[in-house]
């Protein structure tokens, strides 16, 4: 993005939201520090030093900290910007899809969660955020150090409401209350089946997750049929 704004913008896990184009490559640059580092050493080893040690910079630390107070935030962030990639392979996909085939706009769903799931960098450890161990809100950081986890919306909730956006649009019909609640309704269905999946195989079971399809389908048939 060009140019310089009023003043900076808050967004959900951000402290400052960059509008150069400097800043926009820095965040993007700590965004893949941070996924690299979560392939590597798992959530729990993560620290923001090591992500600013990773992406580099004059002031490495200092450049986390002007757009995280600590490694939930900077994980959570990771999980957005995947929701945001994940959304627009869908959306391209669904921009092929007849409204009425509706198992064809899921299965599409599932086709790039799954893609993303087995080669997206960090994407295995934060998923779009489900993986992120909750906690309180912790203090002010001090330089250098990791803060207590901060809470953060609920992640399925969000994938349930980009979800929703995206199914309504290809059905060309309102996304109303009952059908965002189906949704999150197959949301949470379906996180909990393909973790059994790829916990029972790295890649992902194909028997289970054919069962996920399955029953994920069969419940939107009432819906979407």
């Amino acid at each position: 993005m060009h140019g310089v704004s009023a003043g900076p913008h808050v967004t959900p896990g951000f402290r400052t939201v960059p509008v150069q184009r400097r800043g926009a490559a820095r965040l993007a640059r700590i965004l893949d520090a941070c996924a690299e580092l979560l392939d590597e050493t798992g959530y729990e080893e993560l620290s923001t030093r090591a992500v600013a040690t990773r992406a580099g910079g004059a002031s490495p630390i200092g450049s986390v900290y002007r757009f995280f107070g600590n490694k939930r935030a900077l994980a959570d962030a990771l999980a957005r910007r995947d929701l945001d990639c994940c959304a627009t392979r869908v959306e391209r996909r669904h921009a092929a899809i007849p409204a009425a085939d509706w198992r064809s706009a899921i299965d599409a769903v599932l086709d790039e969660y799954l893609a993303m799931k087995r080669t997206v960098p960090g994407f295995g450890p934060v998923d779009f955020g489900t993986r992120i161990p909750a906690g309180p809100p912790g203090p002010a950081p001090a330089p250098g150090a990791d803060l207590a986890p901060a809470a953060v919306p609920d992640a399925n909730d969000r994938v349930a409401d980009r979800l929703t956006a995206l199914l309504a649009a290809q059905q060309r019909r309102a996304p109303d209350a009952a059908l965002r609640r189906t949704v999150l309704v197959a949301v949470e269905a379906a996180d909990a089946l393909l973790q059994l999946a790829f916990r029972a195989d790295a890649s992902g079971d194909p028997d289970i997750i054919a069962e996920t399809r399955e029953l994920v389908c069969a419940y939107l048939a009432r819906t979407l049929g």
